[in-house]
């Protein structure tokens, strides 16, 4: 077995740890036991760097083909939510980005890694524009999480089922996290966008067109929310639909037509 091999199940392992040891405390007084989900999240960040760099540095290049992307992009998601998990009450957003990140080291195990589709490391503006794009991705899906937590505080606070809620943090505050997080991420993807499009040739090519509007088709729904959100007082469920909205076009935009190449057209 190969050291790619052992760190994946090494990672899947911790996870699903993770998962359980919150799920199993999620509504209990106390809640979740942070010291023990923390140290095994740890020790699975650490196996999931190993994996992932046997594969995305394989070569003597950055291969940037489908599978590794989204397992950097949930290394780079349960590493934030964990950093975030020292000093907020996340407990909601726990488990399904672990469980995400330890299913996804589970099917890099039988995936084939034929694709080698190596990162132009040598174009400093494409280089910049596609760090950007990940880094956005990764924070509007924090920030969807972040969407779905308020939702259900909310919902619970209306249904006046306190025990549901007093292991989580206040709503505003979760709220004020989300609109933060929300326009960090807006910024990332605005800028990535404008870098695209006025420095790199091919952005707006026929190959590339379906990426590069429903990405900005995103990223209206983002500016959107944000404006409505701060201009006229949207929040709760409305905001939570129009991000699931916006993150699902970003999600298409950015691995729909990758998928039907590296997989259903290989």
């Amino acid at each position: 077995m190969d050291l790619f091999s052992i760190s994946a199940i090494v990672a899947a392992f911790c996870y699903f740890i993770c998962v359980i040891a919150v799920v199993t405390r999620l509504f209990t007084p106390k809640g979740p036991n942070l010291l023990l989900i923390l140290s095994f999240a740890g020790l699975s960040i650490l196996a999931h760097m190993v994996s992932s760099n046997q594969l995305i540095f394989a070569q003597n290049q950055i291969n940037f083909a489908l599978p590794n992307v989204i397992s950097l992009v949930s290394l780079a998601i349960c590493l934030t939510v964990s950093i975030l998990a020292l000093r907020y009450k996340i407990n909601l957003l726990l488990p399904v980005t672990y469980f995400f990140a330890g299913l996804w080291q589970v099917a890099m195990l039988f995936i084939p890694h034929h694709s080698q589709i190596p990162l132009a490391t040598d174009q400093p503006i494409l280089f910049i524009h596609i760090t950007l794009a990940l880094i956005a991705y990764c924070v509007l899906v924090i920030a969807t999480l972040y969407a779905f937590q308020v939702a259900y505080i909310n919902m619970k606070l209306k249904s006046k089922n306190l025990q549901a809620v007093s292991h989580l943090p206040p709503l505003m505050q979760v709220e004020g996290q989300l609109f933060i997080i929300l326009a960090i991420g807006t910024i990332c993807l605005f800028m990535s966008q404008i870098l695209g499009i006025v420095f790199i040739e091919h952005f707006i090519r026929k190959d590339n067109a379906h990426k590069t509007v429903l990405s900005l088709l995103a990223l209206s729904f983002y500016l959107w929310i944000l404006w409505g959100h701060y201009k006229k007082g949207w929040r709760g469920h409305r905001v939570l639909i129009l991000t699931i909205v916006a993150t699902s076009l970003l999600t298409l935009a950015y691995f729909g037509s990758r998928f039907i190449k590296e997989f259903l057209l290989y």
